[in-house]
Parts: C-alpha cells; structure tokens; sequence
C-alpha cells in the first residue's frame, strides 16, 4: 500500500468518525439551552479538554510552532504569556464563572453581562454579540486556513480544496448538535493534540541525538542566515527593542483573563464546584505539557529542513512527521493539527451562533414566547448561515498567516472583553454604560491600529487591553449609573 493510500485512509477514517461521534452526542440535545450550553452540566475532565481543544486551535500545532521554526529561542515568551495566561483563568477566574452563569441562569456569554448589568441589558447584549461574531468570522475563517494547509501537506491537495473539506466535516454535527457535540468531539480532539505534541517532540529530539550532522548542517545554516537571532531570546534586539519583543510575546498573556467567549463558556457549563476543580487541575497540566511539545517541534523542523527549507513556515509541524514517521502513523499525528481546527471552529461557530440567536434575533422576533422547538429551529439556521459566511471569508483573506489572524482577533476579543470580565467579577462599581464604553472603545482601537500598520511597531495584543481598561476605569467614574 502507498504512502499516499494510507495517508488518505486515516484522514477518511478520523473524518468519520468525528463527524459520527458529533452526531451521536448530538442526539441527547433536546431543548436550546442544551445547544447553546449543554445544560450547564458538563462533567470535569469534559470541560478542561474541551477548552483546551477549542483554546488551542490551529494556533497550537501550525501558527505557534511555525512561529518558532522561523525566530527560535526568541518565541518562548509568546509560550510564557499563553500558559501563565491560560493558567491563571483556570485557577481565578473558572469556578467565578461557573458560580455566576448558575446564579443569573444563562445560557450565552453576553446574556451573563446582560444579567450582571441589568440597566443596560438590551444593550449589552446587541453591541457584545455583534463584536464577537464580526471578530469571530476572522477566527473560524484562521481554522479554515489551516486546513487547507495540512491536507496541502499531506495529500498536496490544493489548499482551497482543503479549506473546503475542512468545512464539510465541521458543519453538519455543530448544526445538529450545537455545543454539546462541539464539547465531545474535542475531547477526543484534545487527547488527539496532546498524544502528537508529546511523541512528536520525544522521536525527534531522539532522531536529531541521532544524526548530529544534521543538526550541525541546520544549525550553521541558521546562523549565516540570520546571525543570533536564532539563538537569541530577543531575536538579537538590546535595550527598548528587547523589551518590545519580550512583551509582545508576553502580551498573549492579557487575552486568556475571561476575555475568550469559547473558553469562558466551558467555564460557564461545568457541572458543579467538585467538577470546577477537576477541571482546573486537567486544563493546567494539558497547557504545560503542549505548548513545550508546540516550540519543541518548531525547532526540530529548523534543525531538520534550516531556515530556508520550508516555503511557508506553518508547514513545519506536518514535515516534522512525515520526516520522523512512516506514512500511517504520520497521518495520525498530523491528524491531531486538524483535530485542533476542528475544535476552535465548531467551538467558535456555535457561540457566535448562540450570540445571534439569543441575542440579536429572539429578542426581535415578533414572537417574544417561542418553544424550545423553534427556538432550536432557529438556533440551527444561524449556525449554517454563520459557517458558509467564515468559509467565505477565509478565501478572500488578505492574510494568509494563521498566526496574524489569530492575533488580530486576540486583541479585538480577547483584550477587550478581558478587561470587562475581570471588571465585572471584581469590581462593584463597574456599571452597564461603561461595560458599553469599553467594548466599544476596545475594537475600535484593534480595528485602528492594525489598519494603520501600528500593530508591527507594538502590538494591540498589548494595547488594546490597557487601552479598553483605561476607558473602563474612566467611563465608569464620569458617566452615572442608569438605575432599573
């Protein structure tokens, strides 16, 4: 059997069985409130992977590790501001929210805002799902991409095509069975990602032990290439430009604080406080774990190929293990970089689903007591229209780099709606007019600046946090209070 004959009959095999594990979940979804949020009775250990699985996406098995094929040593601060980030939520911010989405009884992240904000409710319910879904349209179309870059690698299938397949496997179990079938599936995904991000790394620091000249052949490359960059931590900056590299990195760090509606929303759904801690313990060991695995392959793709052997740097992940493994158990593992796409885009699909559907569209509905029927009808229309919407936007992306988009969207998202959680869980002064003022003021900064090319200069992964925050602490002392 050819390489390419067993390569093909994984990727079919993997296909399908997710696509019948989705399904299969989905048939225990009954009402809408286990569509939009599993009826808030997730177990553990199902959150955490699931979480991580959506937290992760393409970002963890493309954009990062080709991000450290292409400046080394210097992407460990992008690592250090993800999991400190990551791990922070997981021990402050998880089980608050989890306590919270009980007690105002919600079933969509910005109802919870709406709720915790009631006198401007309706508000914050429009002008938060609409940000969320216009960001979020960058984010699923990143995961599209990144499809089409593995099946490329794999089958030297033409990228579009593979953004296309990568579509028609995600779609029909997230239309069935919303976020209960998004939850399990990447459980599965989530294990799938951790195996190829510990085996990859362990048989390729082996292999490289292995054959020392061509480690020494890479390496020498890199260095006349780049000089120390490579080798540097700073990417061979001093004084200010160091401290620009080393906190761009460290940056990522803001976005985890509450401000990613997919993750916060795997909060929101365990099951009970037993459960939160579970969860908490899975999801911090998970992280550790796989973002070393995620630079660690990185750097063995530039000892493997040097710096100039591959023609799109967010390949290195799949040559790594079509280098290291015979063909099927290549497959397999680069599997585990379409299980990470899977999982943020069905993940990111169904909350911008949910986000329209109970929040811009029910409350406009000239039927304002609607069964829970019709309102998982309606639930299922908004995914698909949502999913063909982000398929089409990837192919019309000027970027085609999952790690920019990915980036983009952190700051737009992830630094403004930071801000507003961290300020709605702690403090009591923090009112509705100012949860508006910072959403508002959050994206229109993100929208700006990297339009304007400042985002090169320093990034609004950054900025836009302290930015919204700012705007936060002031619109929150200036503006009164609007009573019920």
């Amino acid at each position: 059997m050819s390489a390419q004959t067993q390569i093909l009959l994984v990727m079919i095999g993997y296909f399908l069985f997710i696509v019948l594990w989705g399904f299969y979940q989905g048939r225990k979804v009954k009402t809408d409130e286990d569509y939009a949020i599993a009826g808030r009775s997730l177990p553990g250990w199902a959150a955490a992977l699931s979480e991580r699985a959506a937290g992760e996406s393409s970002w963890a098995l493309l954009g990062l590790p080709g991000a450290a094929y292409a400046t080394g040593l210097m992407e460990i601060w992008t690592a250090v501001g993800c999991v400190v980030g990551i791990c922070t939520a997981w021990a402050a911010l998880a089980w608050r929210l989890r306590d919270e989405a009980e007690k105002y009884d919600v079933t969509s992240f910005t109802e919870y805002l709406s709720k915790k904000h009631s006198e401007m409710g309706k508000k914050i319910r429009a002008i938060g799902s609409l940000v969320i879904v216009f960001f979020f349209f960058f984010y699923v179309g990143a995961q599209f991409l990144g499809g089409g870059k593995t099946l490329f690698t794999l089958m030297k299938l033409d990228p579009q095509w593979g953004m296309l397949i990568t579509a028609v496997v995600i779609i029909p179990y997230t239309i069935y069975g919303g976020f209960r079938s998004v939850v399990y599936a990447d459980v599965i995904q989530a294990i799938l990602m951790i195996i190829t991000l510990i085996v990859g790394p362990i048989v390729g620091i082996l292999y490289i032990a292995n054959h020392p000249e061509l480690f020494a052949q890479s390496m020498t490359a890199a260095l006349t290439k780049a000089g120390p960059d490579f080798t540097s931590l700073s990417g061979a900056a001093t004084g200010f430009g160091a401290g620009v590299v080393i906190v761009g990195g460290l940056s990522w760090f803001f976005g985890y604080l509450g401000g990613q509606p997919q993750l916060s929303m795997r909060f929101m759904a365990i099951k009970d406080a037993r459960n939160a801690k579970q969860a908490r313990n899975i999801g911090i060991a998970w992280t550790v774990i796989a973002y070393i695995g995620a630079l660690c392959i990185g750097w063995i793709g530039l000892a493997l190929f040097g710096p100039t052997g591959l023609a799109d740097r967010e390949y290195v992940m799949p040559e790594v293990m079509l280098t290291l493994f015979p063909p099927a158990v290549a497959a397999l593992l680069i599997t585990g970089a379409i299980a990470a796409m899977l999982s943020t885009a069905d993940s990111l699909l169904i909350l911008s689903s949910s986000e329209l559907s109970e929040n811009i569209i029910a409350p406009l509905s000239k039927s304002k007591k609607q069964d829970s029927k019709t309102a998982l009808k309606r639930s299922r229309i908004v995914t698909t229209i949502l999913a063909f919407i982000a398929l089409g936007i990837a192919y019309v992306s000027p970027s085609k780099l999952i790690f920019m988009i990915v980036s983009y969207v952190w700051a737009g998202i992830g630094g403004t709606f930071s801000i507003v959680i961290l300020l709605t869980l702690f403090w009591k002064r923090y009112h509705g007019k100012a949860v508006i003022v910072t959403i508002i003021t959050g994206m229109a900064f993100t929208i700006i600046w990297s339009v304007t090319g400042m985002d090169a200069k320093v990034t609004a992964r950054l900025l836009t946090f302290f930015v919204a925050g700012a705007a936060a602490i002031i619109s929150t002392y200036l503006l009164p209070k609007k009573t019920d």
